[in-house]
């Protein structure tokens, strides 16, 4: 095989419908090999199927490419090609190796196609991932390469713009394979080089059938809308079907141009996992400083249409441990389950009582009084959640656990589900938690 000196792969979508992360695997395996080898990434719109083509589709691709960081080097429209597919079925007309037939098109109406003259070879070329295929091209007859000089379908286009565009190697599912024995006919036909072809495994859903639409698979942006980062979307795209040296499973972009090798693409399929998906996204918000968090979730809840509560910067650090996406840090600040540090936010009064966190109102007295002596006891800058615990777990420990730590928890948040009461006064500080317990110790002794 001729050394190529400069590679280009490209991402050749039909905008007929919404895309599903199955057909954006192809374009992260695209864009990396590109990125590792320094060649370029195309992007090209296929949308010359005038009926199902629809701008809102296009718009849709573009947006989830530049949700996922997939920046391409040139994008092109498969329909500002029409002079030169017209140009070239000519061509192969005037050297008799396609020809115009009338065809039978129902209700006693001939319309004219225009076919390829099939030689009848037998066909071989080299899979990057699947190695050797051959063909015997003979059973496939004189195919249809074009409905009208102008209307050429998917084989003779395709061949026509990767050769054009100078693409090198054709990344894309395996269920192309079928197609190829027709485009090294036609490539050959026209003179043109043949690319490298890799055919990928495909991606299964959940019951093992292929990942489609029509079977339920979601577009990449409604992911993006259920506060999925990119960057976890595409470490998990680019292990469907692709495995590195090592057991490594977390990387971030740049390390996946870094370690990405077409020779470590599997024959078998990857399948598309909602849960093993949720767990990256997960790793990958632990990995954000607590800054990085919380521009994050401020950009995303902008565009939700939201706004970032102003005592949000108090519980970042927790969000960030609690969420497995930015909807799910939405929706507990949404929920209320941060209220208690709203700026003037009345201690819990009534609700100590009414929550029935004092099974003994004179053991809880004690406890509270207790707690309020030992965290007294702490200066404001020592006042963490793992001093707090340490102040006052082995307290808790002898009088029981329970009797403690749910009353105070009660007292400090005012609800029944929230952080544990160390994490509640880390956040809180010293004078605020104090507040809180001599607030509750007042509506117990009334």
């Amino acid at each position: 095989m001729a050394e190529i000196s400069s590679i280009v792969t490209r991402f050749a979508p039909s905008p007929t419908g919404l895309l599903h992360a199955g057909n954006y695997r192809t374009a992260v395996f695209a864009y990396l090999f590109a990125r590792k080898e320094g060649g370029k990434f195309v992007v090209r719109i296929e949308d010359t199927d005038k009926e199902r083509s629809k701008k809102e589709y296009e718009e849709n691709i573009l947006e989830s490419l530049q949700w996922l960081n997939l920046g391409y080097d040139i994008l092109y429209r498969q329909s500002d090609n029409t002079k030169r597919h017209e140009e070239l079925l000519n061509k192969l007309i005037a050297e008799d190796k396609a020809y115009v037939s009338k065809e039978e098109a129902g209700e006693g109406k001939r319309d004219e196609v225009i076919r390829f003259r099939n030689p009848g070879q037998q066909v071989s070329f080299e899979d990057m991932v699947r190695g050797t295929i051959s063909f015997d091209t003979t059973e496939l007859g004189d195919f249809v390469i074009a409905r009208s000089a102008s209307l050429p379908v998917f084989h003779f286009a395709v061949v026509v713009d990767d050769a054009d565009e100078g693409v090198t190697h054709v990344i894309r599912g395996e269920d192309h394979i079928s197609n190829t024995p027709r485009q090294i006919l036609i490539a050959k036909a026209l003179g043109f080089a043949i690319p490298i072809y890799v055919h990928l495994p495909l991606v299964l859903g959940g019951d093992r059938s292929k990942l489609s639409k029509r079977a339920g698979a979601k577009a990449l942006t409604s992911y993006r809308d259920m506060g999925y980062l990119p960057e976890a979307m595409i470490n998990y795209l680019a292990l469907l079907g692709w495995h590195p040296e090592d057991e490594k499973e977390l990387f971030t972009t740049e390390e996946l141009v870094q370690a990405f090798t077409l020779d470590r693409v599997q024959k078998s399929a990857g399948t598309f996992d909602e849960t093993k998906l949720r767990w990256f996204n997960r790793e990958h918000i632990k990995r954000l400083s607590d800054y990085a968090f919380a521009e994050r979730l401020e950009e995303y809840m902008k565009q939700m249409g939201e706004e970032l509560p102003p005592y949000t910067a108090t519980v970042i650090p927790l969000l960030k441990e609690r969420s497995e996406t930015l909807l799910q840090a939405m929706d507990a600040l949404e929920e209320g389950e941060f209220d208690f540090l709203k700026p003037g936010f009345e201690a819990p009064g009534e609700s100590l009582l009414l929550q029935g966190a004092m099974a003994e109102k004179g053991a809880v007295i004690r406890h509270f009084t207790a707690l309020e002596s030992l965290l007294g006891g702490l200066s404001d800058e020592e006042f963490t959640a793992e001093k707090v615990k340490e102040t006052i777990f082995p307290y808790a420990t002898e009088a029981g656990r329970a009797a403690v730590l749910w009353p105070m928890r009660v007292a400090l948040s005012g609800k029944k589900k929230s952080p544990d009461p160390f994490t509640l006064a880390g956040l809180m500080g010293k004078e605020e938690t104090l507040k809180r317990l001599q607030a509750a110790l007042l509506v117990l002794k009334s």
